[in-house]
């Protein structure tokens, strides 16, 4: 049987012709693959950026507001007031951001700032290659 396929000429040549379009389909598939898989990296080592930046503003700013609980608890159990009022008291008087809470601020949109245009950087690559492979298509 094979000694037929390969007498034929126009089969021989169509064979050919398959088996170079599948290399070539295998080829761009693994460029395709590589491409995303270099895309969801970098997407989480964006959002795991924002989500460290995240965490650490809230842990920073949430020891800061214990402290301040504590120290208002103390201070309304000395004065003989009960803890709940002095600590409503205490929240009122946080309207205006801390110094800590400014510069988290700042932090989370600086990186913000900084990971967006990453992000627009890449994405303006991936349209360029892509722009490029239809061209020669």
């Amino acid at each position: 049987m094979e000694l037929l396929e390969t007498q034929d000429p126009d089969r021989k040549r169509l064979l050919e012709t398959s088996d170079h379009h599948k290399r070539a389909m295998e080829k761009q598939l693994n460029e395709m693959t590589k491409k995303t898989d270099q895309m969801l990296m970098n997407a989480l080592i964006i959002g795991g950026s924002l989500a460290a930046t995240y965490f650490i503003i809230s842990t920073l700013s949430s020891k800061r507001k214990k402290k301040k609980k504590k120290i208002a608890e103390a201070a309304a159990a000395a004065a003989g007031e009960s803890p709940v009022q002095a600590v409503e008291e205490e929240e009122d008087d946080d309207d205006e951001p801390t110094l800590l809470s400014k510069v988290g601020t700042r932090l989370i949109d600086q990186a913000t700032v900084i990971l967006l245009d990453l992000a627009k950087q890449k994405l303006a690559e991936y349209m360029a290659s892509r722009n490029k492979s239809d061209d020669h298509s």
